[in-house]
């Protein structure tokens, strides 16, 4: 079973370590995109802030032919 990872603003992403996701902190495009290349082979899930999204291209969820599925928070 794959883990879930959460990429954005930390005071948008803080909260979800609590659940057990791992959170990864990104207050710019190019954090954001250092991020998403950490994430491993076994994450199944990134839930992406709306920032972060747009900084990936992200900006419909789905699943990205290269990586996880991914999921964009709303505004």
């Amino acid at each position: 079973m794959g883990t879930v990872a959460v990429i954005g603003e930390a005071v948008r992403v803080a909260g979800f370590g609590l659940a057990g996701a791992r959170v990864l902190v990104a207050e710019d495009a190019a954090e954001v995109r250092t991020a998403w290349r950490s994430l491993g082979p076994g994450v199944a899930v990134v839930v992406l802030t709306p920032r972060a999204a747009e900084a990936l291209d992200a900006t419909a969820p789905g699943e990205a032919p290269d990586g996880p599925l991914t999921v964009v928070m709303p505004e």
